[in-house]
């Protein structure tokens, strides 16, 4: 699996490289500013693409601009977004965007590497990786939005771990409950929410996450 690498502090970027090589990636380039990415991303046409918010030169967005030009250029080009800290106008800039694989995760949570191995393979697959402080953050923004306030205790918790990427067979076992109970809070979110039922489970979550960023 082909992955480029934007991050621009050395000692990260070299991890990175090291560990996604470790774990039988194929990184093509690893860049440290904006415009190599966007380079980067539209000449080798990632699988995926793990991608620092903030770059050189002014160190404030240069990589999700890069790598929303280059998802215009590559429609559905799988995207991973590291931050250091929650910022929600560019969870949702990069969420409003729902073609292909996009995940959004702290930098914190490259501690965890089979966590964060599996995020990156989800992403490149088409999926969502979300980390679920910034759930958390984007569900709480919305909280008194009409609709959500439909919801069950229940059924928020499920369309937490929903917009997190997980499977229903992975909600029912973080919940402790079956899968047929998670179908069913599943078609009650989407009724109350007003958006139409999917088996498809990366659809479902990048519409929930489109209206939470509506």
């Amino acid at each position: 699996m082909r992955v480029v690498i934007a991050e621009d502090l050395a000692l990260l970027r070299d991890g990175l490289i090291r560990l996604l090589t470790a774990y039988d990636f194929e990184v093509v380039e690893a860049v440290d500013n904006g415009p190599s990415l966007l380079r980067a991303l539209t000449t080798h046409r990632p699988d995926v693409a793990v991608v620092d918010v903030r770059l050189p030169p002014t160190f404030t967005d240069e990589g999700l601009q890069a790598a929303l030009t280059a998802r215009r250029e590559v429609p559905g080009l799988p995207v991973l977004i590291l931050s250091q800290h929650v910022e929600q106008l560019y969870a949702r800039e990069l969420l409003s965007d729902s073609t292909g694989g996009v995940g959004y995760l702290l930098k914190d949570r490259v501690s965890n590497v089979g966590q964060f191995v599996e995020s990156v393979r989800r992403v490149a697959a088409g999926g969502t990786a979300m980390d679920p402080e910034v759930v958390s953050q984007l569900l709480a923004r919305h909280a008194r939005e009409e609709p959500l306030l439909q919801l069950t205790p229940r059924e928020s918790e499920v369309l937490g771990l929903m917009a997190e990427g997980r499977s229903n067979a992975a909600i029912a076992g973080k919940l402790f409950i079956t899968e047929k109970a998670i179908s069913k809070h599943t078609n009650n979110i989407f009724s109350k929410l007003r958006l139409p039922p999917s088996e498809d489970d990366n659809r479902r979550v990048l519409a929930v996450l489109a209206y939470l960023n509506a």
